[in-house]
């Protein structure tokens, strides 16, 4: 411990990188401009980032480094993503890994870290002020206020985006409250010393005081939530809450008195003599630094000599009633100290300029990363739009309108009357078609595709599954094996960090569902494949097969009454076919528009004029909305409004043809016309066999498109449970080494604390006993090591007083003191005889105790006790009966 009465923060320790090679490599690799546009900012940014890590002594000019850097990252996270391929190192600065650093390619956390240096050198800034005085004071003050200010603005901004799964201990969130209450609370100290030093009154001084005492109980209360603060420091805390809360009343007493108010003093006083004695439990151990120890027997000593002086005046003089305790009002509180977080870093963007404080802002030709993300917001929003609700729909129009023709057998049933031999020119044209495309072998080849994306994705999401799965059979295992007391941390399914496992487990749960769907949607397209395999042969065959497929009609004229009908259905089908091919030309033509439209150059504008409209303001992707919804609008709103027409055209015709086909099949009837029945069929099961193709062509399609945009998943999946289980092992293995330190100091209190209770008994070597007479030896009993017995005597019963009618037994012990080897005895005085002398290899012989308990030996209790004493008895050994050596 220092010998200070206030703490100051350490600072942490970084090493030193090119930041400028990594961010020249990713503007290279991941913008459209050349690195070499930025080469004076990345030396700037070298530099900034060099004289911020090497601040580590308590000058005044470490402030504008530190706070120069730090505006930088905040300007620069609008420019890059937050992973940018850069490696910070960062020792801690508290707890018990300070050894240890953490990497993690994270601007954020590098940010976190400056800041967390600005505010440790607001604090050793604090502590190196001439405190004598009150300017000084005020300045030290106001040094602390600042440091609790910057980590109330590094919790409450910069960590919720640190996006790590388990911040470094000494910059959790509860780490952070605890070290800005503390700050608070010397800022408010600060006041309370110039207050005395100004000789303010005693009312005035006690609720300064007293908001110095809550402060000071807020930091303890959030530093127990806290891995790195050291027990040292919350027993510092813990004093100072006491002595504050002391100081407090004993001004409040001196204010009873001076209003005569003599029964509140005394009870005021006595409850100072309380705080003041809680406060001096916490120095044992040496735990708290000797200026505030002074502080407290000070303290002490002024309070009880006032005490017994107010107790002796009341008693006499006044005999006014000393109320108790909860009956004293309760001291109001006067909070000078207000977390004051510096502009510069609460809004650093508005210390940007050529000739402001932070100069020039970096990388601002830089396209901000923001931009890159709304572009891509934008062309997935348009192809959505573009695929989704107009192409689709355009395609569901007209596999509504194939189900129709193929219930109503056409063109089957035209086709068979029209051509009644040899092929249609349409089923010529189709199975042309069909050839050109080896239609079989590109399908054969699309589920091939189709199989090992599936396969690949779910390699890769079943690595991540397995990352997570082994890493919650660790955590169990160690739950099991320290207790959840000890294993105090959230289970793995339950760890609500951000990307922890409760969100990973539920993403493995949504992404198990998208494979489900998926294959469920695969076996029905392989379905409408296997129903059709047949068919499609046919038609990839030579004319000759068709042929041979499709029977020839008996009648090869079409009869007279029938061609008018015949005529109508094949003037309203030829509109189904132009219908169908102007909607295929337009989805074309729509696909050509969407992979033209660039955004590029118009967004770029959009981003200038809103620097120029914002310039403190960092652009994000939401600030595009509205420039999107007008874009879309203005090139695909009109096709949307087709959809309607289109709609309606198509239930027009559709009713068209169904009246015409009723008419030809109600004529058909009427001369009987039935020969045609075989040929149509065949007809229309080859037409249907095309159709079929082609949206199974469509359907594979679709499946690799969803597997290609399924594996970005996964993989972000897999990399996310990789990072989250390598956070989880090492705050495991940190959590193993915590525990089993605690439980060392724990065993090592527990021992010093037992040691003067407790009687540390000297080897068996080292003993040495005789009887007063020759003791004829008893039967030997088959026992353990007699060590092990000797060791477990003090837990037994002691070993009983001889009977009156027996010598007692005496047993000389060497003294404790003597540093003598357990192999080697020390030589035992000179007896009478040796013959009743025990030797240690005569091993620990029992024997009943007699009535009286007697000591001695059975041949002398039976001589000289009057028969009080029995002979050996020889089986199990009753605890009760003491034990006897001899």
């Amino acid at each position: 411990m220092t010998t200070n009465s206030i703490l100051s923060l350490p600072f942490r320790k970084s090493v030193q990188l090119s930041l400028s090679s990594s961010l020249r490599q990713y503007i290279s690799k991941k913008y459209d401009q050349h690195p070499d546009m930025f080469r004076h900012d990345l030396e700037v940014i070298d530099s900034l980032r060099r004289d911020a890590v090497n601040t580590r002594e308590p000058h005044s000019t470490g402030i504008r480094k530190l706070q120069t850097y730090a505006a930088q990252l905040v300007w620069m996270s609008g420019k890059f993503p937050i992973d940018i391929g850069v490696d910070f190192t960062w020792y801690p600065a508290l707890g018990y890994h300070t050894e240890h650093p953490l990497v993690q390619n994270n601007l954020q956390y590098e940010l976190l870290n400056i800041l967390y240096n600005l505010a440790a050198l607001y604090s050793q800034l604090a502590i190196s002020s001439n405190r004598s005085d009150t300017k000084g004071l005020k300045t030290a003050a106001s040094f602390f206020s600042q440091a609790a200010g910057v980590l109330s603005h590094m919790k409450k901004e910069v960590l919720p985006e640190l996006r790590m799964a388990n911040p470094p201990d000494d910059m959790d969130e509860a780490t952070l409250e605890a070290l800005a209450q503390l700050f608070l609370a010397q800022s408010q100290e600060c006041f309370w010393q110039k207050a005395v030093m100004d000789q303010y009154k005693d009312a005035s001084i006690a609720k300064l005081a007293a908001r110095v005492s809550d402060l000071y109980n807020l930091a303890v209360e959030a530093a127990m939530q806290s891995e790195a603060i050291s027990s040292a420091w919350i027993h510092h805390m813990s004093a100072k809450h006491h002595h504050f809360a002391a100081a407090a009343q004993y001004r409040a007493a001196c204010d009873c008195l001076e209003k005569k108010r003599y029964g509140e003093e005394v009870a005021r006083l006595k409850d100072a003599v309380n705080c003041v004695t809680e406060g001096l439990k916490e120095c044992k151990g040496g735990y708290i630094s000797k200026a505030v120890v002074d502080d407290l027997h000070g303290l002490k000593k002024r309070v009880e000599e006032d005490l017994k002086r107010a107790e002796k005046d009341n008693d006499i003089i006044y005999l006014q009633i000393v109320p108790p305790k909860p009956e004293l009002k309760i001291l109001e509180r006067a909070n000078m100290a207000v977390a004051s977080v510096p502009s510069q870093v609460a809004k650093p963007y508005e210390y940007f300029g050529d000739h402001a404080e932070f100069g020039p802002a970096l990388f601002t030709k830089l396209v901000p990363f923001s931009v890159h993300v709304a572009v891509s917001i934008y062309e997935e929003r348009r192809d959505r739009l573009v695929n989704n609700n107009i192409i689709a729909e355009l395609e569901t129009m007209t596999d509504r309108l194939h189900e129709i023709l193929s219930s109503l057998n056409l063109p089957g049933s035209l086709q068979a009357l029209e051509k009644p031999l040899g092929l249609p020119g349409t089923l010529v044209q189709h199975a042309e078609e069909i050839r050109q495309a080896d239609a079989l072998n590109k399908l054969q080849r699309g589920f091939a595709d189709v199989e090992k994306l599936c396969a690949s994705d779910k390699a890769v999401f079943e690595e991540g599954k397995a990352l997570l799965a082994a890493e919650e059979e660790e955590d169990h295992a160690l739950r099991l094996k320290y207790g959840t007391q000890r294993w105090a941390r959230p289970e793995s399914r339950a760890d609500p960090s951000h990307d922890g496992g409760a969100k990973l487990w539920n993403q493995a749960g949504d992404i198990d569902g998208y494979f489900a769907s998926s294959t469920s949607s695969d076996a029905v397209v392989r379905e409408k494949f296997a129903a059709v395999k047949e068919t499609l042969a046919i038609l990839a065959g030579p004319d000759r097969g068709m042929m041979d497929y499709i029977p020839n009609s008996r009648r090869t004229e079409i009869p007279e009454l029938l061609k008018p009908a015949i005529g109508r259905l094949r003037g309203v089908y030829n509109d189904v076919l132009r219908l169908e091919s102007r909607r295929r030309k337009r989805i074309e033509s729509l696909r050509a528009r969407s992979r033209a439209d660039d955004i590029k150059g118009d967004i770029m504008a959009e981003a200038a004029r809103l620097e120029r409209t914002y310039p403190n303001t960092p652009i994000v992707p939401a600030h595009f909305e509205d420039f999107f919804d007008k874009r879309l609008d203005s090139l695909y709103e009109s096709e949307l409004e087709a959809l309607e027409k289109e709609q309606a055209d198509q239930e027009k015709i559709m009713s068209e043809i169904q009246r015409a086909n009723r008419d030809f099949e109600s004529q058909k009837k009427v001369i009987g016309e039935s020969g045609n029945r075989e040929r149509e069929k065949a007809l229309q099961r080859l037409d249907n066999a095309y159709y079929k193709y082609k949206e199974i062509v469509s359907n594979i399609e679709v499946g690799r498109k969803f597997y290609n945009d399924l594996s970005r998943i996964v993989e972000q999946f897999r990399n996310q449970a990789r990072s989250w289980v390598n956070e989880r092992r090492q705050e495991a293995r940190m959590l193993e080494e915590y525990v089993a330190l605690s439980s060392f100091l724990a065993v090592q209190e527990l021992l010093l604390t037992s040691s003067s209770s407790e009687l540390s008994m000297p080897p068996l070597a080292s003993l040495s006993m005789r009887s007063s007479q020759p003791q004829s030896p008893p039967q030997a009993y088959q026992s353990p090591a007699p060590s092990s017995y000797y060791m477990q005597s003090p837990q037994r019963q002691p070993v009983r007083a001889p009977a009156v009618h027996s010598p007692p037994v005496e047993a000389q012990i060497q003294s404790w003191a003597d540093n003598v080897p357990q192999q080697q005895p020390k030589p035992m005085p000179p007896i009478a005889s040796m013959q009743g002398a025990w030797m240690p290899n005569m091993g620990i012989k029992f024997s009943g105790a007699g009535a009286g308990g007697s000591g001695g030996s059975p041949g002398q209790g039976q001589q000289q006790g009057g028969g009080s004493s029995s002979g050996p008895v020889r089986g199990t050994w009753d605890p009760n009966s003491g034990i006897r050596f001899g």
